[in-house]
C-alpha cells in the first residue's frame, strides 16, 4: 500500500514527531478533568495553534486532538455519540495545517485506549472493542488524516481490536504501547512480546514503539529492546520530556530542551526512526530536537551507563524482559496523554 508516510520514510533516516497534547493544551487554558477533544468544535484555532506550534518548531509529524475521542471515553463528558464527529473536526484541522506547511508533514489520527480491561480480565469484548475503535476511524479517516495512530495500549488484545478496526477503516497505522510498569505494560507485556506482537498481526503497522512511561531513561531501554530483536518495521520513540513533579499545585515535567535534544539523538542512535516526545513536551523542546537531529553525527548503539549518565537513572533495575517483573494489575486506566 502506497500512503504518505510510507513515501516519507522512503526518502529520510528519521522523522521528528510531535511533542505533548495535554500538556501544551493545559497552557492554553484547558482545565483538569475536561475533554479536550470538545476543544475541536468550542475551541478550533487553539487546536491549529496546537499543531502549527508542532510543524513551526519542525515536526515532520503531528498526533490529531483524538487521544480520548472514543465512545467509551467520551460517556464520562455525555459525548458518546460524538466520537466519529469529533474525530473528524480533529483531522480537518489539521489537515488544513499540513496543507499550508513549507514541509511536507503527516496527519496522523490519534487513538487512545478504550478506558476499559478486556476480557478474560475485564468485561470488553473484541468486537466492542472493534467496533469502538472502527467508529474513530472512519471519523479520522473523513477529516483527511493520512494514517491512524494508536497510542498508550497496554494490552495485546486491545493492541489487536484495533489493528482490525484499522483494516475495517481500509487506513495505514501506526501503534504504540507504554512500557510503565518496571519495563512492561501495566498489563505485563515486554519489549520483546510486544516485537512478537507486531509479528503475528494481519494487519501490521507501519511503525511500531513506546510512548509515555516514566522517563526518557526508560523509554529509550524499551527501545533497545525492541532493536535487539532487529525487526524490520521501523520504530517509534515518544518519551516524556523527564519525570513530573508537583510545583505549585500543577504537574512540571523536568526535562530541559537540552535534554530533550539528547534524548532524540539517543533515541536515534537507539534504533527509532520516528522520535518525537509525550508529556512535558513543548514547541521549545521540538526545536532543539530538530536541530540536534540535524547537526549532530549518528552514534553507536548507546549503552544503557550512556543512556543513565545522559537522561538520569531508570525507575527500576529491570526491564521487564528476565521475568522480574510484577504481574499485571487489574485496574482502569483513565489518564490522558500528556
Amino acid at each position: 500500500m502506497t500512503n504518505a508516510l510510507t513515501r516519507l520514510l522512503e526518502t529520510r533516516d528519521w522523522l521528528l514527531a510531535d511533542g505533548a497534547t495535554g500538556t501544551n493544551l493545559f497552557n492554553m487554558g484547558l482545565s483538569s478533568g475536561d475533554a479536550p477533544e470538545l476543544w475541536n468544535e468550542e475551541h478550533p484555532d487553539r487546536i491549529k495553534a496546537l499543531y502549527k506550534g508542532a510543524v513551526d518548531a519542525g515536526s515532520d509529524l503531528f498526533l490529531t486532538n483524538s487521544f480520548g475521542g472514543n465512545a467509551s471515553r467520551l460517556k464520562l463528558h455525555g459525548a458518546e455519540k460524538r466520537a466519529r464527529e469529533l474525530s473528524r473536526m480533529s483531522a480537518e484541522i489539521g489537515r488544513e495545517v499540513a496543507d499550508t506547511a513549507d514541509h511536507p508533514v503527516i496527519v496522523a489520527g490519534s487513538v487512545g485506549p478504550t478506558g476499559e480491561i478486556m476480557e478474560p480480565m475485564g468485561s470488553l469484548t473484541h468486537a466492542a472493542a472493534v467496533e469502538i475503535f472502527h467508529e474513530q476511524a472512519e471519523g479520522l479517516k473523513e477529516g483527511g488524516a493520512d494514517v491512524l495512530w494508536v497510542e498508550t495500549i497496554s494490552a495485546a488484545e486491545e493492541y489487536r481490536a484495533a489493528a482490525e478496526a484499522f483494516a475495517l477503516a481500509d487506513m495505514p497505522w501506526c501503534g504504540t504501547m507504554s512500557f510503565d510498569t518496571a519495563g512492561r505494560t501495566m498489563m505485563g507485556l515486554t519489549s520483546s512480546g510486544m516485537v512478537d506482537l507486531v509479528g503475528k498481526i494481519d494487519n501490521a503497522p507501519l511503525a511500531f514503539g513506546a510512548n509515555c512511561g516514566v522517563g526518557a531513561s526508560d523509554l529509550l531501554r524499551t527501545v533497545l529492546g525492541f532493536a535487539a530483536r532487529g525487526p524490520e518495521t521501523p520504530i517509534i520513540a515518544k518519551g516524556n520530556a523527564g519525570i513530573p513533579k508537583y510545583v505549585d499545585g500543577h504537574i512540571h515535567y523536568d526535562g530541559t530542551p537540552d535534554l530533550m535534544a539528547d534524548y532524540a539523538c539517543l533515541a536515534r542512535d537507539c534504533g527509532a526512526t520516528i522520535i518525537g516526545g509525550c508529556c512535558g513536551t513543548t514547541p521549545e523542546h521540538l526545536e532543539k530536537m530538530r536541530e540536534a537531529l540535524e547537526t549532530r553525527p549518528k552514534g553507536a548503539r548507546p549503552t544503557l551507563d550512556q543512556i543513565t549518565e545522559a537522561l538520569g537513572g531508570f525507575s527500576s533495575a529491570s526491564d521487564g524482559t528476565d521475568g522480574n517483573a510484577p504481574a499485571a494489575r487489574k485496574t482502569r486506566r483513565g489518564r490522558a496523554r500528556g
